[in-house]
């Protein structure tokens, strides 16, 4: 059913987790999860793409999706029965309160739909519109990124630390689109923000899905990531992996981030006033404060 709801209250990362213990029991189910939806995916992952219109990509897109979350959805929501559910991965703004998945079965579809390696599937509990805890595999690498609000990041068990640079003209920096069809005004402030860090970085990255840029930058492989869309499923694994790896998130202006911020910014302690001063000079919009969405445990 439609949930409609009064705006939740933004909770960002600096809150305590006092079901740390909870939490963290979860992430070894929800690793196989992800894993066993990821094997699904390597069994369908093309070589080359053979496409003649939009709609066959669609389409790949779509059937894609249905045979990751025949296996994914399933498991997680044994897992967590009370849970709602995203019909819509290509949502944004804030949840109602209370816990909810939010997955994306394969992140970086559109690469994977084209014999590109970089995809992978993720999983997401939201507690509160705060992310609790997340599992991204990897299949063609076999590697699982996991974090646990308060209780760290991890690389295939092994810690995860951001990038010690502190100059951000020594930077490898990323952004990209979160979907296709998004506003012309979007298109450009991502071309205007890549023009202006083009002459602050060393490098930029424009690529999508955010979440395999974001666990670069968790990793301390990359600098920063911003992106100016909201849609959850793109954002909050890897989010939570940059905070609990030790790196910072925030809106291009420095505000705490929250699922209702205008936009969104990744990068480590020592290079984020010299980020922000860069992003700050590109327009920024508020979006419109809701909460609706379709709560579903089927």
């Amino acid at each position: 059913m439609s949930v409609d709801a009064e705006t939740p209250a933004a909770t960002t990362f600096g809150d305590d987790n006092p079901r740390l213990v909870e939490d963290r029991a979860l992430l070894p189910h929800m690793v196989a999860a992800v894993t066993a939806a990821g094997a699904r995916m390597v069994e369908r992952f093309p070589h080359r793409a053979d496409f003649i219109t939009r709609a066959d990509v669609v389409a790949a897109i779509y059937a894609n999706d249905d045979a990751s979350l025949e296996l994914l959805r399933p498991l997680l929501t044994e897992l967590r029965p009370g849970a709602g559910w995203i019909e819509d991965e290509l949502e944004s703004g804030l949840l109602p309160s209370g816990e909810w998945w939010v997955t994306d079965p394969v992140e970086g579809n559109i690469n994977h739909a084209h014999g590109m390696p970089d995809w992978g599937v993720t999983a997401t509990l939201v507690r509160d519109n705060v992310p609790v805890v997340t599992a991204v595999h990897l299949p063609l690498t076999g590697n699982t990124y996991t974090a646990v609000h308060g209780g760290g990041a991890q690389l295939d068990g092994g810690p995860l630390l951001p990038s010690r640079k502190t100059e951000l003209f020594g930077a490898l920096v990323g952004t990209g689109q979160a979907a296709p069809g998004e506003s012309y005004e979007v298109f450009d402030r991502i071309g205007s923000s890549v023009t202006a860090m083009l002459r602050h970085s060393m490098v930029i990255r424009v690529s999508v899905p955010a979440t395999l840029q974001l666990i670069q930058v968790a990793a301390g492989r990359m600098d920063a990531f911003w992106q100016f869309s909201q849609v959850r499923s793109g954002l909050l694994a890897g989010a939570l992996l940059v905070v609990e790896a030790g790196g910072v998130v925030t809106d291009t202006r420095g505000n705490p981030w929250h699922l209702g911020s205008p936009d969104f910014l990744a990068t480590t302690p020592t290079l984020q006033a010299a980020t922000i001063e860069v992003l700050s000079t590109i327009d920024q919009i508020v979006p419109e404060a809701t909460a609706t969405t379709t709560r579903s445990s089927t």
